[in-house]
């Protein structure tokens, strides 16, 4: 398929600046393909209501990721001075306990041996810096950093110099914020390694969750640590030359188990954004049994592909000729999702991260 058959007009004041308030008040749009008589092929509700499209037996499973605060910005440092220019680096992929790669801008003003001063002046690893080496340079603006404190240490650091890694269109517009640390993060935030909120999930309270355990419906929990590398454009025609970037994941031998059991019980997977898609249906086998996983992944999942481990599914309204829309319009049909994206365009729905959310049947 072409990438053009992926896009569509956006108007800007569709996309979210700041999530809905209580989180459950975002809209939702219920998308069922090929309906049945009494089952609107469309359907406009607020998010709080999942429960009602929920069943008994039913398994939600939700990405446990958390993020970090991955975009810095510092000064480059050469000959023992710091001076011009500025330097942004999003870290995107650990390769070690003091290493990241990250997307350096402008990438073209550092070159191999180069430091950089993350947060005020100084050496080390103190309250208020953090230095960086570029010990390589790659293609398109990634460097590989290595940091001057490992591990548990350079974690702290992120935490006080660094900002949440908001995306490009949110970014662009409005600085992070204090806000954006609690907002920009799930409920359900364990793990620490994503440079992305899986935002599917940003939209669940406690007191939602509460709801539909009630109802007999039970959860579970994956990881896959989002990677920017979701933000990055598909800048071929041929979306089969897209690259995926490899993201980190892991489902435990407990959950693939509890899975496999719901559905030979009758109930449905249902997964809580695409991040949990995209590491189920890797983790899953040709008969669509879900095999425990650890290791990295870079599935993409165009029209064409048939899903294996995933009922249903939701998610928020994603960028025109991105991965993601690829994705739900293999899922639901692209016919389906270009129809559901004008509808809600049409009726004033909240766009990407921030943004409202559907929930998806699969195309017959």
């Amino acid at each position: 398929m072409k990438l053009s058959d992926f896009d569509f007009d956006l108007p800007e004041e569709r996309i979210a600046l700041r999530p809905a308030r209580p989180r459950d008040a975002a809209r939702m749009l219920v998308v069922r393909p090929g309906a049945e008589p009494g089952h609107p092929a469309l359907q406009d509700a607020i998010f709080r209501d999942l429960p009602d499209f929920l069943h008994a037996g039913d398994v939600l499973v939700f990405n446990d990721t958390k993020v970090i605060p991955a975009m810095l910005t510092g000064r480059r440092v050469r000959d023992g001075a710091a001076g011009m220019p500025k330097i942004t680096a999003n870290l995107h992929r650990r390769e070690a306990a003091d290493t990241w790669r990250a997307f350096a801008r402008p990438a073209k003003k550092l070159r191999q041996g180069d430091r950089i001063l993350f947060g005020l002046s100084g050496a080390g690893c103190s309250v208020d810096e953090l230095w960086g080496e570029v010990v390589e340079k790659g293609e398109g603006g990634e460097v590989v950093l290595r940091f001057s404190c490992p591990g548990q240490e350079l974690e702290a650091a992120l935490a006080r110099v660094g900002d949440m890694p908001l995306p490009p269109y949110i970014a662009t517009r409005r600085k992070p914020d204090v806000v954006d640390r609690s907002d920009y993060q799930t409920i359900f935030a364990q793990r620490d390694g994503a440079v992305a909120a899986p935002t599917a999930g940003l939209h669940f309270t406690h007191e939602l969750l509460e709801r539909i355990e009630a109802k007999g419906v039970r959860t579970a929990r994956v990881t896959l640590h989002v990677g920017a590398g979701t933000f990055l454009p598909v800048k071929t025609e041929d979306i089969s030359l897209h690259q995926m970037h490899a993201e980190w994941g892991e489902v435990a031998e407990e959950t693939a188990a509890l899975l496999n059991t719901a559905r030979e019980q009758g109930g449905r997977i249902v997964c809580v954004g695409t991040t949990t898609v995209r590491i189920l249906e890797t983790a899953a086998d040709e008969r669509g049994r879900v095999r425990p996983f650890s290791g990295e992944t870079d599935i993409f999942i165009t029209p064409g592909h048939r899903f294996r481990a995933v009922d249903v599914m939701i998610t928020n309204f994603h960028l025109p000729k991105s991965t993601l829309f690829m994705l739900v319009s293999a899922f639901s049909g692209l016919a389906t999702m270009r129809a559901a994206y004008a509808h809600a365009i049409r009726q004033g729905y909240r766009f990407y991260s921030y943004g409202d959310a559907c929930l998806l049947f699969p195309a017959r």
